[in-house]
């Protein structure tokens, strides 16, 4: 199997990786907006470097994986399905909705395969909480408290582009909060603040996020995400039922301290970003796109998939600026069940 690369920045560079071990990915031609760093990973993986996009479609592959800027995984998507290419790429599929049910159209009018990135789902932890919630394990679960706190901000320049932290960031909650309780989100309340360093207004978004969402048989979560917690990377989830209570992400690296006198101390060396937390998830979740263009496994996260978490953090970013809960039917895109994919 001949797959081909674009984008070799840090995640494309950690998808290369994982492909160039793989032993059924037989080689890979990679390629980047900056062609030194693509002929520079590809010189010390021992494999191929394209000068351009272009290439990778007319040298021959059987694949594509694309961790490009977000800008352009729509055309690039699209440009992959007329080629009838099967595609692993990074979420989102667009930073707006028009954009992503065009790619989906493109996709769906093909046939051709289109697995999302939202590694959360092969993080042990969430598929332990997935399965808690499935069995029973819990009783009828009640509430769920959802946060992702990054440990320092971003570039300035690159906030403008990531469509805000909603979109951005609290997106992987919303997807896996749907994946671990096979429930749909009905309405959202939004709220955000911009308190921080000038540069949250100064691109029209927010450093810190919450959100209360009623999901459909009643129970309530809440979401909150921050670009500004200086403890360390902190990913966690809380459910909790009639019958238990569960968490995803406490261990000995976990970026918190407890004031208790006989509490666990604080963690020595705290997470510190989503690379390093989600190692192992970004790993299986290629080794998964493998097997999935051989045939051996069913989609783990299609196309629609990702348009039901943009609907929901599309829902939250209206919320936010409208002062007003609003309920998903407002948001366009054809609504799909959690419990329609397993």
């Amino acid at each position: 199997m001949r797959i081909g690369v674009i984008g070799t920045g840090r995640i494309g560079t950690v998808h290369a990786n994982t492909l160039s071990r793989h032993r059924e990915a037989g080689s890979l031609i990679l390629t980047d907006a900056d062609p030194a760093r693509a002929q520079a990973l590809a010189h010390r993986l021992g494999e191929t470097a394209a000068p351009g996009v272009d290439e990778i479609f007319t040298w021959g592959v059987d694949a594509v994986v694309i961790t490009t800027a977000t800008s352009a995984h729509a055309e690039l998507i699209g440009r992959a399905a007329r080629s009838g290419l099967p595609v692993f790429c990074e979420k989102p599929i667009a930073l707006d909705l028009p954009g992503t049910l065009q790619a989906l159209a493109e996709v769906e009018a093909a046939g051709t395969i289109l697995q999302m990135g939202f590694q959360r789902r092969f993080d042990a932890g969430y598929a332990g909480a997935r399965e808690a919630v499935r069995s029973g394990r819990l009783g009828r679960l009640h509430t769920v408290r959802a946060l992702t706190s990054d440990e320092a901000p971003p570039a300035a320049a690159w906030l403008p582009l990531s469509g805000g932290l909603f979109r951005d960031t609290l997106i992987h909650d919303f997807d896996v909060l749907r994946w671990v309780t096979g429930r749909e989100v009905v309405d959202v309340y939004a709220t955000g603040s911009d308190a921080g360093p000038a540069m949250f207004r100064e691109a029209d978004d927010v450093d810190t996020g919450a959100a209360v969402l009623t999901l459909d048989d009643g129970t309530l979560a809440t979401a909150t995400a921050t670009r500004l917690n200086g403890a360390g990377y902190d990913v966690r989830m809380e459910l909790a039922g009639e019958l238990d209570q569960i968490v995803v992400g406490l261990d000995d690296r976990t970026p918190i301290a407890s004031t208790e006198p006989t509490g666990p101390p604080a963690a020595d060396k705290p997470w510190t970003g989503f690379l390093e937390r989600f190692g192992p998830a970004y790993e299986a979740e290629l080794c998964a796109f493998v097997e999935l263009v051989l045939g051996e496994r069913p989609n783990p996260c299609d196309g629609r998939e990702a348009l039901q978490a943009l609907r929901i953090a599309e829902a939250c970013e209206l919320s936010r600026r409208a002062h007003r809960p609003v309920a998903l039917a407002e948001i366009p895109g054809r609504a799909r069940t959690a419990t329609e994919t397993g």
